[in-house]
């Protein structure tokens, strides 16, 4: 069974820090590519932050460039997300990701989500 747990979500002050963890099961973690999404109440979901199979490169979303760190353990099946500097606007429910394109199909795989509150 395909799992994606999210951890480490919570409430912030504004310029705090979180980690938040995402532990994969049940797939084999270090052929997919690891992403973290968020989506803030009624707005639409958002790429943050990719990681590649092997943690050679990483993409971030402008709005967090410099403030938030995405890294990999393929030996621990997780993927991690690193948040300073946190603002309000980055409140949301953070998601974890997982995508393989192979020649013939794509496969992804969701986690239920973990809330991030940014507030004072």
């Amino acid at each position: 069974q395909v799992q994606l747990v999210e951890s480490g979500g919570g409430l912030v002050q504004p310029g705090g820090s979180l980690r938040l963890s995402c532990a994969a099961s049940g797939f084999t973690f270090s052929r997919y590519a690891m992403s973290w999404y968020r989506q803030a109440p009624g707005k639409e979901r958002e790429l943050v932050a990719t990681i590649t199979s092997a943690g050679g490169s990483t993409n971030y979303a402008d709005s967090v460039k410099g403030r938030f760190t995405i890294s990999r353990d393929n030996a621990k099946n997780t993927v991690y997300l690193q948040m300073n500097s946190l603002k309000p606007e980055d409140t949301a429910v953070y998601y974890c990701n997982a995508v393989s394109r192979g020649l013939i199909r794509t496969t992804i795989y969701w986690g239920q989500g973990t809330q991030v509150t940014v507030s004072s």
